[in-house]
């Protein structure tokens, strides 16, 4: 399964408005694993930033000015989302700027090919889901990261990516956890399975090769002493079923 969490910071608060996307990041997650295929973007608004979203994600006009318009990245973006489970925290919002910026760019383009993004895409929102799992609790990614032990030191300004590398690893732990152990078809080599940096080597046994040590006398007495205790208690003891098959070896029972 692929998935895409993802995290945008805008012009202001509200596209109808005429806000725009300036920055994206997101990170790919396949079968819950982190790949590294990332996606970030800054992103020229061709308008002002409002200062009020300037103190939430200090990205400035200045800064901005020489990157590439949406127009330019879109096709890219695009493919890299289409298709895909996007996870979001407080999806609307996002989803709402990348939808206005795509219509936008129908509307240049006067093609229908890119957008809508619930057409292409599945959408899982994990505010929605924190409210479901944490009623009347808080549940802003600060909040969550606090929950779940999860460090988010870095994050003193808003950004888009580190804001999506962080909502990855909550929404991993909201729901279920990393699978850094999991085995990975694709990385199997010999008699190693390489996970994440991490691996797993195989024993090879031949045949007999395994030493089975035979309890000592008082491991055998312990064992007699408890089995008693347990036909005393219960009028009956299954180890004794099992020790009267022809299979098991009865010495000591």
């Amino acid at each position: 399964m692929r998935q895409i969490v993802l995290d945008t910071e805008t012009t202001g608060i509200d596209p109808k408005e005429g806000h725009r996307l300036i920055e994206i990041g997101a990170v790919e997650l396949v079968n819950r694993r982190l790949t590294g295929n990332n996606y970030h973007q800054y992103i020229n608004p061709e308008r002002e930033i409002e200062a009020e979203a300037v103190g939430v994600h200090g990205i400035t006009n200045e800064r901005v000015a020489d990157e590439p318009r949406f127009a330019e990245i879109a096709d890219a973006f695009w493919e890299y989302i289409r298709g895909a489970e996007l996870v979001i925290h407080n999806a609307a919002f996002d989803v709402g700027f990348i939808d206005h910026e795509f219509e936008l760019l129908r509307a240049e383009r006067r093609e229908p090919r890119l957008g809508p993004v619930a057409e292409h895409c599945r959408i899982l929102d994990t505010l929605k889901l924190a409210r479901d799992r944490h009623p009347g609790q808080r549940n802003n990614l600060d909040a969550l990261c606090k929950r779940y032990e999860i460090d988010n030191g870095r994050r003193v300004l808003h950004g888009a990516l580190l804001d999506a590398e962080i909502l990855a690893e909550v929404y991993l732990a909201m729901t279920g956890g990393q699978t850094a152990l999991t085995l990975d078809a694709e990385h199997r080599g010999g008699n190693e399975a390489h996970t994440g940096g991490l691996a797993i080597r195989r024993l090879s046994l031949s045949p007999g090769s395994l030493r089975v040590p035979q309890p000592a006398e008082e491991e055998w007495a312990a064992h007699r002493a408890k089995l008693e205790q347990i036909r005393q208690a219960a009028g009956n003891c299954c180890w004794d079923e099992l020790a009267a098959s022809p299979s098991q070896d009865k010495a000591g029972v």
